[in-house]
């Protein structure tokens, strides 16, 4: 019996849902979010300038809630006011696009992010409008689950405010004895947050009423409640079931605005019809509009309409002043209100009722069906159509009388699955194909006010290097529209007199998040700069993924990699190094700019010496000429008095230089006698932290000294600080973090600065010595565990915490314990402390870290390690007085190793590295944490083993690069590769192809992969016609040519080809290197390499074979061609494939696959093997499957395949009777997506995924009665991963170094799904399987999970309504099992003792599978 893991490693990136709301902050603090004044000077003039430069000032932002599968996410959006200069031209900002309505730029910042135990099916943000009140997230969960979540200042994070269940046995009477339904939950708001409705089971609204203000739980008169905002609660729910209300289909339903009670407007089908019967039946739906009246709990019709077509399928609310409803059909948009009604026909499909009105048309074509909407304004509504064209719909009005409809084309952008307004100025298109984009929108902009932007903005776009660098992140091609410069305009003819005819939008695109989801295909190659000579993990960063994803236009090459590889520039042996540091240096405060200027010294430390280097043109050694400490190790070094002078720290001093003549010594052995009761040795320093003009020094015994620096004389002096060397505490880790930026908020944490709205007056209520540059802080934890936080110089203590090392959640100061609860407030800044810790009888901290990155938002990160796996980051919110907190936020690292080794500091913070930001840390499993947007991607490196240093490097050689150290002892020169974009769970990639990528394989021997790729063409209806049909028909179809604009009709038809691309070794481009196009509406459905044996030649030859399909209507029998393409050796690329043989057959071909020199076709139902001459395929053997196959691997002399509707059927060839027998089958009924075999040692099982988002695992035992004489597979573990699985990848694990015993030939199965998630199936051990289900079954209780969610449930099989015999538990859930890390040190102690066992074995466990898996 083998036993399996789930992991999830790449989390989905396809976005569902997206809305905008007031999370973080009321709208009365949102001025605070745009930091137009903040950034120049006092409040007024700013005002005054900025009002002048554009018309309309940017209103509060709401934050941007976002759900992509299971992971929720909370963005800020961040804008940057343009600089309001005197000469009146607006200067494009260097780090982004065009200056635009006074905002140079606009980014997403994260708040905060959750994985939660199930999908998110629909979303809506519960606002009541207040100006005091924040909003609240409503979430709905499959089947009738829905929760309501809302920002908690107090742990910087979200916390469930109430959760209706209507599942389980006492409501089961609401499904009427259906088991399956079309669509989850659908969730909606009134605009006013009175209630909220969600529609469950089809039919069955709840009703969700929300608290009124004043009758929470906690009295408002109360003092915590005076400051903090409270968000909008749900007090009650009750059930309307919607069969009583005479309305049987429901389509959609909104709220109205501008009744005084709620209205709910529901769209509904009351017989329904189908595209078949609408010459009899069309005209089906109606709209019904409720009163909801939540204390009687009744629910009035008021009005209703009839006789809407019958695609109708979505239903807006017109927002006020003129209310109504629009309801969007496929051919037609029609409005509704109690009083009028008026309706505009898309295209000439629409037909209206007899007897009714003529209805007015567009004078374009457009279809509306899947299109998703949003408002920019009051009356006028942005449609996303499902071709990423964008439309605009205008409301012409008249007072509350609506006089007629008005649809405008607009740009083209990627197409979306979600649009949102955030705020007044811009607008998110969430996408499942493409990236997601954060577009900044300008209603009627005068022309007058922004004379020169419109030349600017198009030299920025083509020219400008640093925004072109930006748009590296996103492929350009999604931007090719919306980007493009003209100004769009609104000028219609019919209304030359009315205010709309004058309007333009304009856009610009501000930021993207990237998605490489829909993963339909990948392959496994070698990377361009992979390393040949490399072994056991190290080899893992040979590789990358290359994905299919997107779709019709947004289709792309999707290219990842778990681990980063730096590109060589140069290296040298240099062996037994313990640290490098470059400094910079300057002669006089020259003006050059501080992120541009270059290195001047690289400081090497070897174990008995010190080496300098000049960064100049070449690195030369300048040791001897230099008055740098060389004679024995250094401990830091590093740049004082705003880079003047350079600091070397060393074992028994201190050296302040200016560039290479040293101006100061200091001797620490003089100060020994009088710290040390002994005397006798002269003490050592043990680690140094520098923050100009301080630097601090942690000696050998445990007690610190600080170096104090002048700026006037450049000269520093030694104080010893009193209040510590008293109180005898020995001291493990210590840092200085200095508090820079344009305003230093751990000062605003004492005072109510925030409260002044973001104007930079330092309300310095402490009275501490304000000095003219930043405050500086000194953070230190004892070995007790305790951490404390002093002012420095004064070391008056201004934050402590105990045992500081168990990991809690929220860190808040001893002293302010008092009045914690709502304490945080306002403007919520992050911070971050870093520590490492060991796990023995003795915990210590063996390194801190403090920092704070750039960008507006001020913030402070590091990272802390325990020697085992899981990273604890701080994050903290600032509040009042002594209010700090820090936040743990949990990453993903595996790192297991002796402490002992860590003599040498290990975590290095860089500011730019190829424009990222963040920390590296250095040791035996190395890795860089980068931040993006406020979040940590961790990433490691394996491709070197362990690093003993790292430092950055800006030269004229390498720019914006680094230097590491190995522990082979190389010194190596690199530079991140720069097609990469960091910001996604793994480094990405994206090849933009202009058409949709359906299959990819990898072609090893000359590093191709052929690719199929399908482009929509547009063609003239009577070609189509003419292929599909028959000759006779053509003839009816002449004579009744009625109309010449027949003949003009158009039919989009999708064009395969197969193109062979090659990643190029120098520049790394993708070049297509070969195309094979398909005949017309023949579509290639499988590519994949096969090895064949010719029997003439007795040799084995590798060909590419295509299996394809003619797709020409249910009146013509489907047919399908097999082609074989062989690889040419010669450079000579005019040919490099040619093709060997083709053939056609009956039935499509859908899968091929070679066995033992064979080749394997699935052509419609039959299966056939064949043999290979040559020059002809020969049949040898046949197997008929039942419908169609989907996919087919091959294991030694066994087939799997699985069919479309009849589960998976086990194969074996025997070559001596040629002939493929069946060994067992399913007998259930499952639409398989895609299988592979699971192997583990000498066991084989089969892995399955279903449409239903289920993975099986079935077994194959003979033996076993329940097998029925073998032949029924059998089941061994199933799971519901909630994701469509379309891709299995068979990869061998890695052996872990702990257990070399174990069985060598373990296969992982890496997979990917249309959500861009990618994770594997491991086989686990059965000692370790039952250690981790007993600590999953524990977890289940112990965490409180987001959204009060249970895991169990989710991970149940889900059958659908069908019958299904539940298998046996046999897998684990690492997407629990990490919540283990993430508790606190004593929560993780009790529990491993619960299930008897150590914590040290359960990380271990942990780390074993993740290296295990770790293979890219």
């Amino acid at each position: 019996m083998s036993y399996a893991a789930y992991k999830m490693m790449h989390w989905p990136t396809g976005i569902d849902h997206c809305a905008a709301g007031f999370i973080t902050h009321c709208p009365s603090d949102a001025a605070a979010f745009c930091s137009a004044a903040a950034a120049s000077g006092p409040e007024g003039d700013v005002g005054l300038v900025a009002a002048a430069r554009h018309p309309k000032r940017l209103g509060p932002t709401p934050n941007l809630v976002v759900a992509a599968a299971n992971v929720l996410e909370v963005y800020a959006v961040r804008a940057d006011a343009a600089a309001a200069d005197g000469a009146g031209g607006a200067q494009p900002s260097s780090s982004s696009g065009a200056v635009f309505d006074g905002i140079s730029g606009a980014r997403l910042e994260l708040v905060c992010h959750y994985r939660l135990h199930g999908n998110i099916e629909s979303m809506a943000i519960l606002s009541d409008g207040a100006e005091n009140r924040r909003d609240s997230i409503a979430l709905a969960f499959r089947d009738a689950k829905i929760t309501c979540l809302e920002f908690d200042d107090a742990i910087h994070g979200l916390r469930t405010s109430s959760m209706h269940c209507f599942e389980g046995p006492e409501w089961q009477h609401l499904k009427r004895g259906r088991e399956s339904f079309a669509w989850g939950p659908v969730i909606k708001s009134d605009p006013l947050g009175r209630c909220g409705a969600a529609l469950v089971y089809g039919l069955q609204m709840i009703i969700l009423k929300s608290a009124q203000v004043g009758q929470s739980l906690v009295g408002e008169d109360e003092p915590t409640r005076a400051l903090s905002s409270a968000a909008v609660r749900i007090e009650s729910s009750y059930l309307i079931d919607l069969r009583a209300l005479d309305t049987n289909h429901v389509k959609d339903f909104t709220f109205v605005h501008g009744y005084i009670e709620p209205v709910l407007v529901i769209l509904h089908e009351r017989e329904p019809t189908w595209a078949g019967r609408i010459s009899s039946k069309h005209h089906t739906c109606m709209i019904s509009a409720f009163s909801i009246s939540m204390t009687l709990k009744q629910h009035p019709m008021i009005w209703s309409a009839a006789n809407i077509p019958h695609d109708a399928y979505q239903i807006l609310s017109v927002p006020p002043p003129i209310s109504g409803v629009l309801v969007i059909c496929a051919n037609s948009i029609h409005y509704h209100s109690q009083s009028t009604s008026c309706s505009l026909a898309l295209n000439n499909f629409a037909s209206q009722p007899d007897g009714s009105p003529e209805i007015h048309k567009v004078n374009f074509h457009v279809e509306l069906d899947a299109a998703k909407a949003t408002w920019l304004s009051n009356d006028i509504v942005m449609f996303s159509a499902k071709t990423g064209e964008m439309l605009l719909l205008t409301v012409v009005y008249d007072g509350r009388t609506v006089q007629k409809l008005d649809l405008m084309k607009s740009k083209a952008s990627v197409i979306s699955s979600g649009v949102t307004t955030i705020g007044s100025s811009f607008f998110f298109l969430g996408s499942r194909v493409g990236d997601s984009l954060l577009v900044q929108f300008s209603c009627g902009v005068p022309t007058s006010v922004i004379p020169d932007i419109a030349d600017e903005r198009s030299a920025d776009i083509e020219g400008d290097l640093p925004f072109s660098k930006r748009l590296k992140r996103v492929p350009s091609d999604i931007l090719q529209d919306v980007t493009s410069v003209e100004e769009l305009s609104f000028q219609n003819n019919m209304l030359p007199n009315s205010l709309e005819s004058a309007q333009k939008i304009s856009y610009v695109v501000r930021d993207a998040l990237v998605n490489v989801g829909p993963l339909k295909d990948f392959s496994y190659g070698l990377r361009v700069n992979a390393d040949p000579n490399a072994t056991g993990n190290a080899k893992q960063s040979n590789y990358e993924l290359v994905c299919c994803s997107g779709h019709g236009k947004n289709g792309a090459l999707s290219v990842l990699q778990q681990s980063i590889r730096p590109d060589l520039i140069t290296e040298v042996e240099l062996p037994s190094c313990r640290g490098i540091w470059t400094v910079y240096y300057k002669s006089s405060r020259g003006h050059t700019t501080e992120d541009n200027e270059y290195h001047a010294y690289l400081i090497i430390s070897l174990e008995s010496r010190t080496m300098v280097l000049e960064t100049g043109d070449d690195l030369g050694e300048v040791t001897e000429t230099v008055d740098y400490y060389v004679q024995g190790a250094t401990i830091t070094a590093g740049n004082l008095f705003g880079r003047r002078r350079v600091i070397q720290v060393y074992a028994t001093g201190a050296r302040v230089l200016d560039g290479s003549f040293m101006t100061q010594e200091l001797n620490f052995t003089a100060l020994s006698s009088e710290s040390s009761s002994s005397g006798s040795e002269p003490l050592g320093v043990a680690s140094a932290s520098i923050a100009d003009p301080y630097v601090l020094l942690k000696m050998v015994d445990g007690t610190i000294q600080l170096l104090v620096g002048d700026h006037s004389t450049c000269a520093l002096s030694i104080n010893a600080p009193s209040t510590l060397t008293s109180r005898g505490e020995r001291i493990s880790a210590c840092t200085l973090y200095h508090d820079r930026g344009p305003e230093p908020w751990l000062r605003k944490t004492r005072g109510d600065a925030w409260l002044s709205s973001g104007v930079t007056v330092a309300v310095d209520v402490s009275g501490s010595s304000s000095q003219d540059q930043s405050d500086i802080y000194c953070i230190i934890c004892y070995e007790s565990g305790k951490l404390e936080i002093f002012e420095v110089p004064s070391f008056r203590q201004v934050f402590s915490v105990g045992s500081f090392f168990s990991g809690e959640s929220l860190l808040v100061d001893a002293f302010a314990q008092g009045f914690t609860e709502d304490s945080a407030e306002g403007r919520q800044d992050e911070t971050k402390v870093s520590l490492k810790k060991e796990v023995a009888n003795n915990i210590r901290i063996v390194e801190l870290a403090m920092h704070r990155w750039s960008g507006l938002e001020s913030n402070i990160k590091g990272t802390s390690l325990s020697p085992d796996g899981s990273v604890d980051l701080g994050n903290a919110s600032d509040s009042r007085l002594k209010n700090l907190r820090f936040h743990r936020v949990s990453v993903d690292i595996t790192s297991r190793e002796d402490i002992s080794s860590l003599a040498r500091p290990r975590i290095t913070i860089f500011n730019n590295v190829g424009g990222y930001e963040g920390l590296f840390l250095s040791g035996t499993r190395p890795v860089w944490v980068m931040v993006c947007r406020q979040r940590f991607r961790v990433h490691p490196q394996l491709c070197d083993g362990p690093i003993e240093a790292f430092t950055v490097l800006h030269n004229v050689n390498c720019s914006h690069g680094l230097i590491y150290v190995t522990s082979q002892g190389f010194l190596k020169i690199c530079q991140l590769p720069s097609a990469y974009n960091y910001d996604n769970y793994w480094p990405v990639q994206k090849i933009p192809l202009h058409g949709t990528p359906h299959q990819v394989t990898y072609y090893a021997e000359q590093s191709l992969y052929p690719l199929i790729v399908s482009v929509p063409v547009v063609r003239p209806l009577n070609q189509v016609l003419s292929i599909m049909a028959d000759q006779e028909m053509i003839h009816h179809m002449d004579n009744d040519a009625s109309s010449a604009d027949d003949l003009q009709k158009t039919y989009t038809v999708e064009e395969f080809e197969v193109r062979v691309l090659e990643l190029e070794k120098p520049g790394g481009r993708w070049e297509t290197r070969s195309t094979i196009p398909m005949q017309s509406f023949e579509n290639a459905l499988t590519v994949r390499i096969v090895t064949l044996h010719n029997t003439t030649t007795k040799e084995n030859e590798t060909l590419m074979a295509i299996g394809t399909a003619y797709v020409q209507g249910e009146d013509v029998a489907a047919r399908g061609r097999v082609l074989l393409f062989s690889f040419t050796k010669s450079e000579n690329s005019q040919n490099l494939v040619t093709e060997v043989y083709s053939k056609e057959s009956k039935g499509a071909v859908s899968a091929v696959a070679s066995l033992q020199g064979h080749l394997v076709i699935a052509s419609g139902p039959k299966i056939t093997l064949n043999k290979w001459n040559g020059s002809e395929l020969t049949a040898v053997a046949f197997y008929d499957a039942p419908l169609h196959v989907v996919s087919l691997n091959i294991v030694k002399n066994f087939v799997l395949f699985g069919d479309i509707h009849k589960s998976v059927y086990f194969l074996s060839w025997k070559e001596q009777g040629s002939q493929l027998t069946l060994l067992a089958k399913d007998f259930g009924s499952l639409d398989c997506f895609a299988t592979e075999f699971l192997i583990d040692g000498s066991t084989l099982s089969l892995v399955v995924s279903d449409s239903d988002k289920n993975l099986q695992i079935f077994y194959y035992a003979p033996k076993m009665v329940e097998s029925w004489k073998g032949q029924k597979l059998l089941s061994r573990a199933e799971l519901h991963v909630g994701a469509h699985m379309t891709k299995f990848l068979r990869l061998q694990m890695l052996p872990a170094q702990g257990l070399a015993s174990e069985k060598t030939n373990r296969f992982a199965l890496l997979f990917g799904t249309l959500d861009g998630s990618i994770g594997c199936i491991a086989p686990v051990d059965e000692l370790t399987f039952r250690r981790l289900q007993s600590l999953q079954r524990k977890l289940v209780d112990a965490v409180s999970h987001v959204c009060g969610l249970n895991p169990r449930s989710f991970r149940q099989f889900k059958s659908n309504g069908k019958a299904h015999r539940p298998g046996p538990d046999n897998i684990i859930d690492f997407e629990l099992l990490t919540y283990y890390e993430i508790l606190s040190l004593e929560e993780q102690l009790d529990m491993a003792q619960q299930i008897g066992t150590t914590r040290a074995q359960i990380l271990s466990n942990f780390s074993d599978i993740s290296l295990g898996t770790s293979f890219l």
